[in-house]
């Protein structure tokens, strides 16, 4: 048997992960991507905090980071977004951007566990969630695309892969659910 994270923790990451979602997107838009960042940063500091074996959490999170680069490097080089702002080469994802991914990778052994053993609809949520909430931050002018479709549709397929092996990692590196103690 395994303890679970309580509800009030599954609350508090979902509204602490929110809080810095539009903390990221808001100063993004307005140019001071620095402020945003830290606050995401923060967010994940909190969940480091209160995990029951934190360096495992720290390793999916640096392995979400890792994979947000790679994924968003190549929709950036494609040329299907553009940034104002965060960015240190134009064909590279912006690190405010990278950190949000640290920051979803947080929810993952949270409030998204209950998608450990339904890979097939974790590629249909990334597949609908990613796209619509990498547009809501188009919306707020955190980004641009430069033709929606085909972007929308790069999104929705980088995310039917990208959730699936997040959520496969976040098994493997599980620093919220504690095991109980075996009495032998």
């Amino acid at each position: 048997m395994t303890q679970r994270p309580t509800p009030t923790i599954r609350l508090a990451n979902i509204v602490v992960s929110q809080l810095a979602w539009f903390a990221a997107v808001f100063a993004a838009a307005r140019h001071i991507p620095l402020w945003g960042t830290a606050c995401v940063l923060a967010a994940i500091g909190w969940h480091l905090v209160v995990s029951a074996r934190p360096r495992r959490e720290a390793c999916l999170i640096g392995l979400a980071m890792l994979i947000g680069f790679a994924t968003e490097s190549v929709h950036t080089a494609m040329g299907r977004v553009i940034y104002p702002s965060g960015q240190f080469d134009a064909r590279l994802a912006p690190y405010w951007i990278v950190a949000l991914w640290g920051l979803f990778a947080i929810a993952l052994n949270v409030t998204l566990r209950w998608l450990r053993h339904r890979l097939w609809l974790a590629a249909l949520l990334g597949a609908v969630a990613g796209p619509l909430a990498f547009a809501s931050g188009v919306r707020l002018g955190a980004a641009q695309f430069v033709d929606a479709r085909p972007a929308l549709l790069a999104l929705a397929l980088g995310w039917a892969f990208a959730l699936p092996a997040l959520v496969w990692l976040s098994s493997r590196f599980d620093g919220v659910a504690v095991p109980e103690p075996r009495h032998g």
